[in-house]
């Protein structure tokens, strides 16, 4: 039988976690002001390429998310990318002296749930899905707060345009992406909805 280990000596040593990426200063406040500057959810991968070599752009941004708490923003994960929001405790507060934004009438609401759950669809496929016929006028304010976005041509005679939704769609609904959809009620209804802004002069609906 084999003597048992001495216990004074020490035993195999258990490998080390790799520390986490150091994340310094310099590199917080440049990712606090891209998110700041941005019109569009901030992707980790757009980040990256404005750091010094040996930071890293999740790392930077989990450290910002920890700084921010307890402030007047948040960092939010949506449409692909980052973004600051007010923080959810002030939200009220700020209704009473901010405008608040207009929404898209019932009509562009039940086009645009259509889009998300059966995108890419055609434009008689929608009219089909909600058996109303479905106003230019509605299809461009849809196209103006950048919600939709042309997605090639159904290769059917005639060729029609098929419609999808495009990231400030996401964004404005607070998704991560279109697996974490609402129900086509509650996105009609408005209960998931934020107030809408318009598109920003420039900005580009397609992602």
């Amino acid at each position: 039988m084999s003597a048992p280990p001495d216990e004074d000596q020490p035993g195999e040593e258990l490998p080390k976690a790799s520390p986490e990426p150091a994340v310094s200063a310099a590199a917080l406040r440049l990712a606090e002001a891209l998110l700041f500057a941005s019109d569009r959810p901030v992707a980790p991968a757009r980040l990256q390429s404005l750091l010094a070599e040996g930071e890293d752009a999740a790392a930077v941004l989990r450290e910002l998310g920890y700084a921010l708490e307890g402030r007047g923003v948040v960092l939010v994960e949506t449409g692909g990318g980052f973004v600051l929001r007010t923080a959810p405790d002030l939200a009220a507060a700020l209704t009473r002296v901010v405008e608040v934004p207009r929404r898209l009438p019932r009509a562009a609401m039940e086009a645009l749930a259509v889009i998300a759950w059966h995108q890419p669809c055609t434009r008689a496929e929608i009219e089909e899905i909600r058996g109303a016929s479905l106003a230019q006028a509605t299809l461009e304010a849809l196209l103006d707060h950048g919600l939709v976005a042309p997605r090639g041509h159904k290769e059917v005679p005639g060729r029609p345009t098929l419609w999808g939704t495009t990231p400030r769609f996401l964004e404005q609904f607070g998704l991560k992406s279109l697996r974490d959809l609402p129900r086509r009620e509650e996105l009609v209804s408005g209960e998931a909805v934020a107030p809408l802004q318009a598109t920003q002069p420039g900005d580009s609906p397609a992602g």
